[in-house]
């Protein structure tokens, strides 16, 4: 997200400086590369690395006939053009394009407006940032790579939206809250680019209590409760990029307090209530080329009871994991089984009702459980994480704890 500016100027020379050896490393690949048709007629350019491997950045200008009538703006990095800043500006960590926007127009404009973001989801280079709410209407967010918490500017008041309940889902560079105004629902988006709220784009059936998952640009959500309370089969995808929502095929059951994730570039919701009463076991599981729904039976057996949070489920590394709050343990999903297997236990520290209040996420390649710490007193919030490729049982390390208020209300990662 964009920083303010105060020192900034001193942080990017700073960042500039470190450039040096990808800058040399690019300008000795420049001879290997070739240009393919990209997003919104610009091109692509593919270099190949010193291990073999592809790598793809959008060639923007050619950078090859650059004279020293050239503004800096344009090549943004002179010395060695603009594809080449480019290249070395996708390597660099997003806590730092704040202080790089302050370079030069040139700098701004391509940070600005997102088309950075689009070319290092092209390259696969991600950094997942946690988002979340323990106070109605105020966010933060922390980054991992820099230890550094991030205040969010405030929700705009809006007393009806604070006291509904509130679903939030985090796709592309935006995080989107969805709750009420008075007996309709309404989205509010924030956005890093801008660093700002706004008005999103409602859904074509707007709902609630629905299970959701973001796979880069896009975003499904599925099941929930329209306005007059009727549980919904219906599903949705959401693209980012153009700020669009597509109807979907329904599912074979409908449901509310589900939960949804992406797996094996797939989408899955999991468990829910029929109705008041009434606890699903089963999955479903959504296939976006084909366009089709499967079944399958007893998917969430155990994982939550009807008056609990629904499924706290995280996936890393096409692996589904949960966190069972009843017996306070980590389990993991054998897709061949179809059973859940018991890895070891939670976190102790941080507390629960029944699954609400506490965040159970996919951070990169770790899992992440926030929520607050019940040894304090409250008024405070611990982060703890866990890489499963570590094996089990889960060793859970405590990455940052902060005063604030002890109940997560929302929580999603961002990656991009």
């Amino acid at each position: 997200m964009l920083e303010g500016r105060s020192c900034i100027s001193l942080k990017a020379l700073s960042i500039e400086s470190k450039w040096t050896y990808m800058n040399h490393h690019l300008i000795d690949r420049t001879c290997n590369k070739r240009s393919i048709d990209a997003l919104s007629g610009d091109h692509v350019e593919v270099l190949e690395d010193d291990c073999g491997r592809i790598i793809k950045h959008l060639k923007l200008t050619d950078s090859s006939g650059s004279n020293s009538n050239c503004r800096d703006s344009d090549n943004l990095i002179s010395e060695i053009g603009r594809d080449n800043s480019i290249s070395c500006l996708l390597r660099c960590s997003r806590s730092d394009y704040g202080a790089l926007a302050s370079l030069n127009t040139g700098f701004r404009s391509l940070i600005g407006s997102g088309a950075l973001y689009r070319l290092r989801r092209m390259n696969s280079i991600t950094e997942h940032w946690v988002y979340f709410s323990c106070n109605v209407n105020e966010w933060e967010a922390y980054d991992p790579y820099c230890a550094r918490w991030i205040k969010l500017p405030s929700m705009p008041r809006n007393e009806c939206f604070m006291c509904s309940d509130k679903e939030s889902l985090a796709v592309g560079t935006e995080l989107l809250v969805f709750g009420k105004e008075e007996i309709a629902h309404t989205v509010l988006k924030y956005s890093i680019l801008t660093n700002s709220w706004s008005p999103g784009v409602g859904m074509n059936s707007p709902r609630c209590l629905f299970g959701s998952a973001s796979l880069g640009e896009k975003a499904v959500i599925a099941g929930g409760t329209d306005a007059h309370g009727a549980i919904l089969s219906s599903a949705e995808l959401y693209n980012s990029e153009t700020e669009t929502w597509e109807t979907l095929p329904s599912m074979n059951r409908p449901r509310k307090m589900c939960s949804g994730v992406f797996m094996d570039k797939k989408f899955y919701v999991i468990g829910g209530m029929a109705s008041n009463t009434e606890l699903l076991t089963c999955g479903e599981e959504f296939d976006l080329d084909k366009k089709t729904w499967r079944l399958i039976p007893n998917m969430s057996s155990g994982l939550n009871g009807a008056s609990g949070a629904p499924p706290l489920v995280a996936v890393v590394n096409n692996e589904l994991y949960a966190a069972h709050y009843a017996h306070q343990e980590v389990r993991k999903y054998d897709k061949q089984k179809n059973i859940w297997i018991s890895l070891g236990r939670l976190p102790e520290r941080p507390v629960s009702m029944n699954g609400w209040g506490l965040a159970f996420r996919a951070c990169g390649e770790h899992l992440v459980v926030i929520g607050g710490a019940r040894a304090l007193g409250g008024g405070v919030i611990e982060l703890n994480s866990w890489n499963p490729k570590e094996g089990y049982p889960p060793l859970w390390n405590m990455i940052a704890r902060k005063q604030s208020g002890s109940f997560v209300y929302n929580c999603a990662v961002m990656g991009c």
